[in-house]
């Protein structure tokens, strides 16, 4: 009889044993490798038959402990056909512990520790006491090649061809689909702009190209930290391992070494280790010489590699947080700090996971951040096809997907697209089309089902279900997320195994001190049956499980620096809350219904005092979720109708699974409401869940982590938003190919009213391709396009748009600005319904001819051939209101064209030609639109402040509209004859260095014109010369109503020369002179002047000349200050004063 055989007692329960596991030698692999995860179960098995092999792995679970065996047995009895006359000996004998001998009861921790590491047995050497040995270079090179090769070797037997998927039974195929990476960092090396690898998800394992780049960075120098953002369920865990067996296959090759952690794992070391000891004690332990394996990982770390998984699980501690060297003894946290930051193994890659958060200071600034997202439809659809290897069940599936909103969005979290696919398969069978996914409308039904689908004998036993969801509560209240062997009864490991719900693994404690531990193979799943033990446990009353019902803020960057194991919590209670998980909450806590429904009214309330508060932005994601999993219109309404107008959500990151939540109770909204997203990490294609949503009125994109595939996925939903008016897409990085998508999505939206793509650095053919769809938006009143790149030519081009599109107002360009303003018609073409087409032409050729444009253009380079072309385009557009092209490059050639064409350009109000590099020597040109342009008002150059501004009055008839109005009722009054009054222009050329060799083609440019009525020539550099040369060439230019001659450089003699003007310039009123402000100032009167020719007798208006009525009517008047007059220079100036013709006023303040 077998020597175990007789220890136990009984040869015939043993053989029975062996002949029951021998037809079922799989099942037994699995289990084997569930209770001993670390242990080598390959080597001597092959040339062993059937019997044999299955004698081994019953001893070595035996061997492995007590509480090991009985779990066992108790998967045996729960999971096979075991007869009832052979399963109660089973559980009597070996069941319970009074059945174990006590001299065969060696646990876990009585093992080698070189059992655990990855089953590979070699004597246990600590390189933390060891000396460095003084060993040849060749014998050094040696003993690190084969630690490299035990390394891998360890890697390829714990992977071997599959790929870990926590929870899946092994039976099915595991499925692993490439995950959509996003970059947020400069470090990124692709070449994509908008930074994200959304790859091809039917690709070959092999074929995974965003997994590669993760090492692609251009950190060539310093740290080379990536840390890996993802929402729980969104498979990091997974990608760590997919990771590892990659490097085992061979297809990481720059790395020779590579490492994992999990800081869930790591928590538990509750003593300080150095570095050697973390990766030779605590993972993996060379054969001999692990100081020089350790000195060689040293020389080379540029190909290693470590994975910390779990970052945000890390415990903080509050002495040092970074460790001192290698050998120097440290917390974990410590430990990674340093890697992270190059004072330990320098020059090592580092891969951490975490979920958003705040991430602890150790982390230096220059790390690669990635977001790591869910599956979009096309990942969905691949991983569906990869789960269910049966053609029919895969289309069955699909179409059940396919035509299911809720599980499409549920599906977008890969954890939760491996549950709904557990669930199907159970469901599919036997059920029509449509009902399969109608039993699975939220996550948390989602849950139920699949706990009930893995039943082996589909029974749940209530007691085992409470017992683990009493240990999941347990452990989310202290934090513990591992559970020892102390922790949890064989019975309950046997029912967490055999439901797939608890996975093992080898747990280490410090060097030497190694055990197996359990979790559950998702913390989501350890949240769900901690929600599942307050609502069924009897000793939770409705006060302890409202408290439980709160909504924990996920702000990126504030102080929590870890995340708590409760945040999903709430929604899971929601779920258990509604109707329809009523049954299994009565199976499970063995009570009626009616106590069930007391338990669910303590939830809902808690929910309904939450919906109505003012909420911030992850807060109001949370509770959505909350209230999406409760089904309850009700509440869904009331929180609908609670939330603000303007909602916000800024810094934190957003799922397509987020905004399907939000969407979903924005359907039981009333009014309309404006979304506002800034700086949010966003999901790229998230925006599919906004189809249909018509509460959105305005929908705001701010942040840079948007990109072209996230573009692409707003244009599926933006033609079905009917009540979007605004759309802001700013700062998004959205290039040409994402402009293209949503170009042909806003052709279908006549509703928008304002559009604005700024600051997403647009080249010119995204650009041209935006403003050729303005003829498609009627209503649309705004486009912004600031911060675009776009050549002079392209921005003729929209000029030209600008010019021809008769519902454009303005568009300016300036510096960063790139803005359209549009004047939609008063009735657009969707209000004049059933209007005949020969009203709408009518309409529309009265508002093209009552259109005017407003052009501004600075700063923009334009040069003396982009203004012939802009001129050419002005010639043929509407009436312009104003023309800038301040700050350009037009120089004299230029300025000379804009002015002579501003006749023909119909300008109302202003053309600016500022700053354009005009010189003095052609100031005179600029005045041909003096002569020119009838309308003009006023022209005012000024070459120290680089200005040259026209301005304009109203059109003459409408001017002329306003004066017969005027007069109409003054001659009703006063009986006089009408006479329409001049138009007065002001020139002003001030501080412009004009100089007396510039005054003869000044006046002969102004010509002989009268209805230029002041003249400001003020600032300038005319002096006594000048104003001599000007005093003749004054009478040549027609009636003045001033001129200023100020601030020139004159002196006393031209106090004579402008006396003497009274006498030859009839206009010529006022004379004002003050030397010690330089002003010199003429004026006339042409108000009086008016009012003489229409009240003066006729005899006059018929031919007396006005020069002889002008000297005997009109009094003069002369005043000099803040002059000191010699007594000469006074005599003079007396004698000139009596020459003047006519009354004269002289006031004066001169001193002899």
């Amino acid at each position: 009889m077998d020597h175990v055989s007789f220890q136990l007692g009984t040869t015939n329960l043993w053989s029975w044993l062996v002949r029951l596991l021998s037809k079922d030698p799989e099942w037994l692999n699995a289990k084997v490798k569930f209770f001993l995860p670390k242990m080598d179960l390959s080597s001597g098995d092959e040339a062993q038959d059937t019997t044999q092999r299955v004698i081994l792995q019953l001893r070595r679970l035996y061997t492995q402990g007590r509480a090991t065996w009985q779990a066992f047995i108790h998967c045996v009895c729960m999971e096979l056909d075991v007869p009832l006359d052979l399963e109660v000996p089973l559980l009597s004998t070996w069941g319970h512990g009074d059945g174990f001998p006590s001299q065969l009861g060696a646990g876990e921790e009585s093992q080698p520790a070189s059992q655990l590491h990855h089953g590979l047995k070699r004597p246990h050497q600590s390189c933390g006491s060891s000396p460095r040995l003084k060993q040849c270079r060749n014998h050094q090179l040696e003993l690190a090649r084969r630690y490299l090769k035990l390394l891998r070797t360890s890697a390829q037997q714990r992977y071997g061809s599959r790929i870990p998927g926590p929870g899946q039974p092994l039976a099915f195929h595991q499925a692993y689909i490439p995950p959509i990476l996003q970059w947020s960092r400069t470090t990124a090396p692709f070449s994509a702009q908008d930074g994200a690898v959304v790859g091809d998800p039917k690709a070959e394992d092999d074929a995974d190209v965003s997994i590669r780049d993760l090492f692609s960075t251009r950190a060539d120098k310093g740290p080379r930290v990536t840390v890996l953002l993802g929402k729980a369920g969104m498979g990091k865990t997974t990608l760590a391992h997919r990771l590892c067996q990659r490097w085992a296959a061979g297809q990481l090759d720059r790395f020779q070494a590579l490492f994992l952690f999990e800081f869930r794992q790591l928590n538990l070391i509750t003593s300080s280790v150095t570095l050697p000891q973390l990766l030779f004690d605590l993972y993996l332990s060379p054969e001999a010489g692990s100081d020089s394996v350790f000195q060689y990982l040293e020389e080379h770390a540029g190909g290693v590699l470590l994975i910390f998984d779990g970052l945000d699980q890390a415990l903080h501690s509050h002495s040092s947080t970074e460790a001192e060297g290698p050998e120097a003894p440290s917390p974990a946290l410590a430990l990674f700090s340093g890697l992270c930051r190059g004072t330990i193994l320098p020059g090592c890659w580092v891969l951490a996971t975490s979920r958003p958060g705040k991430l602890p200071d150790c982390l230096p600034t220059e790390a690669a951040t990635v977001h790591m997202w869910g599956f979009d439809r096309p990942r969905v659809e691949e991983y569906v096809g990869r789960f269910f290897s049966d053609q029919e069940w895969q289309e069955a599936a699909l179409a059940e997907l396919r035509e299911n909103r809720h599980l499409q969005s549920m599906c977008a979290v890969p954890a939760l697209c491996q549950v709904t696919c557990l669930c199907l398969h159970h469901l599919l069978p036997g059920s029509s089309p449509g009902q399969s996914a109608a039993l699975l409308p939220t996550v948390t039904q989602n849950y139920v089902q699949m706990v009930s689908t893995l039943s082996p004998r589909g029974h749940l036993p209530p007691e085992s279900l409470l017992g683990l969801s009493e240990m999941a509560l347990r452990g989310l209240e202290t934090g513990k997320v591992i559970f020892s062997v102390g922790d949890i009864s064989p019975p309950m490991v046997a029912f967490g195994a055999a439901l797939g719900l608890l996975t093992s693994f080898c747990i280490c404690t410090g060097p030497g001190h190694q055990g197996i531990g359990y979790a559950f193979t998702h913390l989501s799943l350890q949240e769900f049956f901690a929600a599942l033990y307050l609502m069924a446990s009897p000793k939770v009353d409705k006060n302890a499980l409202a408290r439980h019902v709160t909504l924990n803020s996920r702000w990126v960057l504030r102080t929590k620096a870890r995340l708590g194991l409760l945040d999903h919590l709430p929604t899971f209670l929601a779920g258990l809350a509604s109707y329809a998980c009523r049954p299994f909450l009565s199976h499970v806590a063995q009570q009626d219904e009616m106590w069930v429904s007391d338990k669910q009214a303590a939830v809902m309330l808690a929910l309904r005092k939450l919906a109505i508060r003012r909420l911030t932005g992850p807060k109001v994601v949370a509770l959505c979720h909350c209230v999406g999993e409760t089904q309850e219109p009700e509440l869904a309404r009331l929180m609908a109708q609670s939330l603000p107008s303007h909602l916000s959500f800024h810094n934190f990151p957003l799922t397509y699974t987020d905004l399907s939540a939000l969407t979903n109770i924005l359907r039981h909204r009333n009014a309309s409401i404006h979304l506002d997203f800034e700086g949010c990490p966003l999901e790229p294609h998230c925006p599919e869940a906004l189809a249909g949503c018509k509460q959105i009125e305005n929908l705001s994109f701010k942040s840079r982590k948007c990109g072209d595939a996230f573009a692409e996925a707003l244009s599926k939903s933006l033609p079905t938003m009917e009540s979007l008016k605004k759309l802001g897409l700013a700062g998004c990085k959205i290039t040409a190919r994402g402009i293209s998508h949503l170009m042909q999505a806003l052709r279908l939206c006549p509703q928008l009213e304002e559009i604005s793509f700024q600051d997403n650095q647009l080249k010119d053919r995204a650009v041209l391709n935006i403003v050729e769809v303005l003829p498609s938006l009627p209503r649309l009143q705004k486009l912004d396009l600031s911060r675009s790149n776009v050549s002079v030519s392209t921005l003729l081009c929209l000029t030209k748009v600008a010019v021809t599109c008769p519902t454009v107002k303005m568009l300016q360009v300036r510096e960063t600005d790139l803005i359209f303003l549009l004047s939609p018609p008063a009735e657009t073409a969707a209000e004049l319904g059933a209007a005949p087409d020969l009203q709408g032409n009518a309409n529309q050729r009265k508002e093209a001819q009552s259109r005017s444009l407003a052009l501004r253009l600075l700063q923009c380079q334009l040069g003396i051939h982009d203004v012939q072309e802009l001129i050419a385009q002005l010639r043929e557009g509407p009436r312009l209101e104003e023309v800038n092209l301040s700050g350009n490059q037009l120089d004299d050639e230029g300025c000379r064209l804009m002015a002579e064409a501003a006749s023909q350009l119909h300008i109302t109000r202003n053309l600016d030609l500022s700053n354009n590099g005009l010189s003095v020597d052609r100031v005179h040109c600029m005045l041909s639109a003096v002569n020119t342009c009838q309308n003009l008002a006023e022209l005012h150059i000024s070459l120290l402040h680089k200005t040259v501004v026209f301005t304009f009055a109203p059109e003459q008839e409408e001017q002329e509209g306003i004066w017969k109005r005027t007069a109409l009722r003054d001659s009703l009054t006063h009986q006089v004859p009408f006479e329409l009054p001049l138009r007065s222009t002001r020139i002003r050329l001030t501080h412009c260095g004009l100089q007396a060799k510039h005054l003869e083609q000044l006046c002969r440019a102004l010509g002989g014109s009268c209805h230029h009525s002041h003249l400001d020539l003020s600032g300038n550099a005319l002096g006594d010369e000048g104003v001599a040369q000007l005093a003749q060439l004054l009478p040549g230019l027609g009636a003045l109503q001033s001129l200023n001659l100020s601030e020139n450089g004159l002196s006393l003699d031209t106090v004579f020369i402008l006396i003497q003007c009274f006498s030859t310039l009839q206009w010529l009123l006022h004379l004002d002179i003050s030397f010690e402000s330089q002003r010199v100032v003429l004026r006339g009167d042409r108000r009086g002047r008016d009012r003489l020719a229409g009240g003066c007798p006729p005899e006059f208006l018929a031919g007396v000349p006005f020069l002889a009525f002008d000297q005997c009517c009109v009094p003069k008047s002369f005043c000099l200050r803040q002059c000191q007059l010699e007594p000469l220079n006074l005599t003079r100036l007396c004698e000139t004063l009596e020459k003047c013709p006519g009354p004269l006023e002289v006031e004066g303040a001169w001193m002899a």
